[in-house]
């Protein structure tokens, strides 16, 4: 938060042309001296800095510092620090922390999925026309898919849309707000620890294959009752070969 919105915030460049910055890079190294003080048995992959630690720990810590850069370098409050806890290859914990949002998700296998001490659960919704949607920008569709059309339609099937993107849609879905979210192109660490969230409150979340997975390289969550038919819907959409 001090760098947030800070006039002198330093932006940078990766190889793959996303905005990283010294508050990522600060603020992973932060969570990795923490995790190695207090859990130093236990690897960690984290976005900035890859994989560190143990390389046969039952026990891996998965890190995004910063999930929606894009939004922080300008100005925008919707990005979060993502933490997930992996253990035996199955993920136990999730946490995802939006200071400028004033809200912090949080579940862990058995124990239910909150928002700040508030339990929360998915919709009840059941008729895609009825449904909330969520999704990211439509040009990741067709930079990333064959095509596009599938999401197009699907967009125009349900009640109401909203682009909001990044981790906060999936949580939306979590908290019932929304019932379905969708994206093409992701990585493991944006998200780990919103697999755990939303299936604790009682949703689903998949790859587009229908992969229960967070590293599958692409995302649906949902109230569940609606996935099996949004997954069937964007079948078509296949994931290009030179992505």
């Amino acid at each position: 938060m001090a760098r947030f919105r800070a006039n002198d915030l330093r932006v940078s460049r990766k190889p793959d042309t996303s905005h990283v910055t010294e508050a990522d890079h600060a603020a992973e190294q932060l969570i990795r001296d923490g995790l190695h003080a207090a859990r130093p048995g236990d690897a960690v992959l984290g976005e900035e800095s890859g994989d560190s630690g143990v390389e046969a720990a039952a026990r891996r810590w998965i890190i995004d510092p910063i999930d929606g850069t894009a939004s922080y370098v300008r100005g925008m409050p919707i990005w979060a620090t993502l933490i997930a806890l992996e253990e035996d290859g199955e993920l136990r914990v999730g946490v995802v922390s939006a200071p400028a949002l004033h809200t912090r998700w949080y579940a862990a296998r058995g124990e239910g999925a909150f928002a700040n001490e508030r339990r929360i659960q998915v919709s009840a919704v059941s008729e895609l026309a009825d449904a909330q949607l969520c999704y990211s920008d439509l040009r990741s569709w067709t930079k990333y898919r064959t095509t596009a059309d599938p999401m197009v339609d699907l967009l125009g099937s349900v009640w109401r849309t909203r682009g909001v993107g990044d981790f906060w849609q999936h949580m939306l879905v979590a908290e019932g707000a929304a019932d379905v979210a969708a994206e093409p192109i992701v990585n493991l660490w944006d998200l780990a620890p919103l697999l755990v969230i939303v299936e604790e409150a009682g949703g689903r979340f998949t790859d587009l294959e229908g992969e229960r997975t967070a590293g599958g390289g692409s995302a649906v969550s949902s109230n569940g009752i609606l996935h099996d038919e949004v997954l069937a819907r964007l079948a078509p959409a296949r994931a290009r070969d030179d992505r």
